[in-house]
C-alpha cells in the first residue's frame, strides 16, 4: 500500500492533524484525510509533511559559475558586468558538462525541498553557433539529469535572436543562443517526438526578453505555440533592470510590462519572471490576468537587481512562485526567508508577506509560492491534494528550531532559523522517495562528476 501517515500537514487550506496520505502506481494522490486514526502499519508516523516546492525558474549552467564573477571588474560594477562573465563561461559549457552540472544541481534542488524545476533553456548549439548534429542534444541532456535525479521537469527551450531592441545584431558571445521561431518550433516537436511528455516531464516555451525578440518573431511564436498546445507554459524575463525599462520605453513607445500586455494576451500560462521594475498600475494588470510573476530573490539581490514590491502586487490578488535563477544559493528556505526580508527593508516593517486570513508568515509564503510556481510549471503539483502529484517534503523533528506539537512555529524555524542546519529530511517526489535522512542515492557520483567538470571548466575559463 502507497500511504503515509503525518501527524502534522500543510495542506492547501492550512496545518491539518492525523492526515492520511495516499498515492497510486502513477504517483498521484487518491486519498488526503485529515483527523484520521493512525494504521499500525504505516508507523513511525511522519511529524511535519509539506507540499513539495516548485522551482519556478533555472538556468542550470549557471550552477558552475557560483563565486567566479564576485571581484571587481573595471568600469561599472552591474548586471551587464556580470552578464558579460556568464557569457565567456557559457561558452566553455559543451553537452557533459552541462548534464553533470545539471544533475548536481537537481540533486540539491531535491535535498533543500523542491521537487520539480522550470529549466529556462537558452544555449542550444555548439560553441562556434552551430547546431549540434543532434539539434536537442543540449535538451535531452537536461532530461536526462532530471530522470537521473528524480525531480520533475518542466523544459522551457528560450526564443533569443538579438542583442537589444529595435532588432540589434547578436553579440559574438550570443551566437550559441540564436534561434528563429520556426526552428524553436520544429526542436520542441522533435522533443515531444523522441521524449514523450508523462507525469514527471513537460514542456513550454520561453521568451527570453522584448529586447531579445522582435515583436514579429513574438507573434509567430505564440501562434505556432498554440497549434501545438494552447496550454502549455510560456515564460519570459521581464522588468529586471532599470536600463531595460527606459530601452524599452524610448524604441516600444512603453516599459516592457506594459508593453507585453498590450500587445500580447497574456493570460494564466505566463510566467513573468522578475518583474521588479513595475508601477502600481502594471502590478494590477498583470494580477488581472492570472500570470504568474517569478521571484528569485537570492540571484536578484546578487545581480543588484532591486528589490520587487510585493505588497502591491499581492493586495491586487497577484500569484507569485519562486526560483533560484543562477544558483548562486539553492535554498527553499532563503528564497522566501529573502522575499520577506526585502520588504523588510523597502517598507521599513515586519511580517509584511502575512494576510489576515494567514497571519503567520512561513505558512503563507509555502502555500502561495507552492500555487503560484506549480502554475508556472503547467503540472498539476499545486500542494497536497486528491489528484495531484504526490511530491512533498518532511522536516526534521530532531532539528534544533522544531517546536513539538507546534507545526507553525516549525515551518516559521525552518524558513527564517538559520543555524547551520538547512534541507528536508525526506523528498518525495511522484510517490518515489528520493531523498531519505537528508541523503539522495546518487549524490557522491553526482559531485565526483561536478567536481571533475567545474575543475576542467575552470581551467579553461576566462573569467
Amino acid at each position: 500500500m502507497n500511504a503515509l501517515f503525518a501527524e502534522h500537514a500543510l495542506l492547501p487550506n492550512g496545518w491539518a492533524r492525523n492526515v492520511r496520505l495516499a498515492w497510486d502506481a502513477a504517483g498521484i494522490f487518491t486519498e488526503i484525510t485529515p483527523n484520521a486514526s493512525r494504521e499500525p502499519h504505516l508507523k513511525p508516523a511522519m511529524d511535519f509533511v509539506l507540499p513539495g516546492m516548485p522551482n519556478l525558474h533555472s538556468h542550470a549552467f549557471q550552477r558552475g559559475m557560483t563565486g567566479l564573477t564576485e571581484h571587481r571588474t573595471p568600469g561599472e560594477n552591474s548586471f551587464w558586468s556580470w552578464r558579460r562573465l556568464m557569457y565567456a563561461f557559457a561558452q566553455q559549457i559543451g553537452p557533459q558538462e552541462l548534464e553533470d552540472i545539471a544533475t548536481q544541481l537537481y540533486i540539491e534542488m531535491l535535498k533543500c525541498g523542491y521537487t520539480s524545476v522550470c529549466e529556462f533553456h537558452y544555449i542550444h548549439h555548439d560553441p562556434v553557433g552551430q547546431p549540434y548534429n543532434n539539434r536537442v542534444e543540449l535538451c535531452e541532456r537536461l532530461i536526462a539529469a532530471a530522470a537521473k535525479t528524480g525531480i520533475g521537469l518542466t523544459l522551457l527551450p528560450v526564443l533569443y535572436e538579438y542583442s537589444g531592441f529595435a532588432s540589434q545584431p547578436p553579440l559574438p558571445e550570443q551566437r550559441r543562443f540564436v534561434i528563429s521561431p520556426d526552428a524553436l518550433l520544429e526542436m520542441l516537436s522533435e522533443l515531444r517526438r523522441r521524449h514523450p511528455e508523462h507525469g514527471g516531464l513537460r514542456y513550454g516555451l520561453a521568451v527570453h526578453s522584448l529586447r531579445a525578440v522582435s515583436p514579429e518573431s513574438l507573434k509567430r511564436l505564440m501562434e505556432g505555440a498554440d497549434s501545438v498546445d494552447h496550454t502549455a507554459p510560456i515564460h519570459i524575463h521581464i522588468a529586471e533592470q532599470i536600463a531595460e525599462v527606459d530601452d524599452s520605453r524610448a524604441i516600444l513607445g512603453a516599459s516592457p510590462v506594459t508593453w507585453l500586455l498590450d500587445h500580447v494576451a497574456v493570460d494564466a500560462r505566463w510566467c513573468l519572471v522578475h518583474a521588479i521594475h513595475m508601477t502600481a498600475d502594471e502590478s494590477l494588470r498583470v494580477a488581472r490576468t492570472g500570470a504568474t510573476v517569478g521571484l528569485c530573490p537570492t540571484t536578484e539581490a546578487n545581480l543588484g537587481d532591486g528589490p520587487f514590491d510585493a505588497p502591491t502586487y499581492i493586495a491586487a490578488g497577484g500569484r507569485w512562485g519562486i526560483g533560484s535563477d543562477s544558483h548562486i544559493s539553492v535554498s527553499v528556505q532563503e528564497e522566501l526567508r529573502w522575499l520577506e526580508y526585502t520588504q523588510r527593508l523597502l517598507h521599513r516593517q515586519r511580517n509584511i508577506l502575512a494576510q489576515e486570513a494567514i497571519p503567520k508568515v512561513a505558512e503563507h509564503l509555502t502555500l502561495r509560492a507552492v500555487s503560484g510556481g506549480a502554475s508556472a510549471s503547467g503540472r498539476d503539483i499545486a500542494g497536497l491534494a486528491v489528484g495531484r502529484r504526490a511530491d512533498l517534503l518532511v522536516l526534521d523533528p530532531r532539528a534544533p528550531d522544531a517546536a513539538p506539537h507546534d507545526p507553525a512555529a516549525t515551518l516559521s524555524g525552518w524558513i527564517f532559523g538559520n543555524h547551520g542546519t538547512h534541507g528536508a529530511r525526506d523528498v518525495m517526489v511522484g510517490g518515489h522517495w528520493v531523498v531519505q535522512d537528508g541523503n539522495h542515492t546518487g549524490q557522491d557520483t553526482a559531485l565526483r562528476d561536478y567536481v571533475r567538470t567545474r575543475c576542467a571548466l575552470l581551467a579553461r575559463s576566462s573569467i
